[in-house]
């Protein structure tokens, strides 16, 4: 059966809807461009599962209150800004199938509108007056910075390893599912037992997110994802499937293979780099992996009574692995 956010979303439907009214205040500005760019972004298809995590863990613990939607909103903020940054640093052209903020307003306007949310995102987080929680918020942006500037070094001298991938992977795209789970659970009264629980979901859900993202570039329909296929391989970024088969190569066919990643792959040699992937287990091995860690993240939430929220949660691992965009 096909699970849609629309389902996993019911439990929160009503606190949703504060979330939505949150959210689109939170971008309001006496400067027209940022309105008008603002207005764009809100336009735009998006599953608004962070914010989705933070109000069902909340839920879960017990009754969402103002600092849950305001939480919601904050973790929104700041993955809109990691977003924008990053389709600036891919040269992206597109971000779900239309036009990304770089695209229509250029770059220097676009890193100016990511630093602005990220600015907006930190005053807001005055407004949770919970110590807690402000300091939760200020190590995962620290974190989504920090996983891209891994990712850009590793890439730059070929030194991406499995280690280093999934410290990478935690630091710019789980740490905010982690925080995310966590928010919710601080802005009610949870105890510290459920508290961790829901930040080991939170984390292995996200790892399994962007292991499943990664996985896209070799499996995927362009018209799909919203995104041309292979781009991170013409974009010098070696992930988990492709790890796996370089690390069945000797040292001088790995060596050979990353220095034409590097250098700049033709369409021909992308084609022939996934062929390699699956047939050689990479494609396998990362779908293992995946899976693996799905099982981690449902353990995780073993000590909550089974709810209808518990169900949406554990819905997201499920979500994940059938999503093909």
């Amino acid at each position: 059966m096909t699970i849609s956010i629309e389902d996993l979303s019911r439990p929160v439907s009503d606190e949703l809807a504060l979330f939505h009214r949150e959210f689109a205040g939170s971008f309001q500005s006496d400067i027209g461009m940022i309105n008008d760019i603002a207005n764009y972004i809100l336009e735009q298809k998006s599953k608004r599962i962070r914010p989705l995590l933070v109000l069902l863990s909340a839920k879960l613990c017990g009754t969402p209150t103002d600092a849950t939607i305001v939480s919601a909103s904050l973790v929104e903020l700041l993955h809109t800004a990691t977003l924008i940054h990053d389709d600036i640093i891919d040269e992206s052209i597109t971000r779900r199938g239309v036009p990304s903020v770089n695209a229509v307003w250029q770059n220097k306007v676009s890193v100016l509108m990511g630093d602005f949310l990220f600015s907006r995102s930190l005053t807001n987080m005055l407004r949770l007056r919970n110590f807690e929680g402000l300091e939760l918020l200020s190590k995962t942006s620290e974190a989504l910075s920090s996983g891209e500037i891994l990712q850009l070094a590793k890439s730059s001298n070929n030194g991406m390893d499995e280690e280093s991938y999934f410290r990478m992977i935690w630091l710019k795209t789980a740490s905010l599912f982690a925080g995310s789970c966590k928010m919710g659970a601080l802005s009610v009264d949870s105890n510290a037992e459920q508290t961790e629980a829901l930040w080991k979901f939170g984390k292995y859900l996200g790892l399994a997110f962007q292991i499943k993202d990664d996985l896209f570039d070799y499996t995927a329909r362009e018209d799909k994802i919203g995104k041309p296929i292979g781009r991170d391989l013409k974009s010098n970024l070696v992930t988990l499937p492709l790890l796996y088969v370089l690390n069945t190569m000797t040292k001088a066919e790995s060596r050979k293979i990353r220095e034409a990643i590097r250098n700049g792959l033709m369409a021909d040699e992308v084609k022939k780099i996934n062929d390699l992937v699956f047939s050689d287990g990479g494609v396998r091995y990362t779908e293992n992996k995946l899976n693996e860690i799905s099982d981690k993240a449902e353990y995780a939430l073993g000590i909550f009574p089974d709810t209808e929220v518990k169900k949406s949660l554990i819905g997201f691992i499920a979500f994940n692995r059938q999503r093909t965009s």
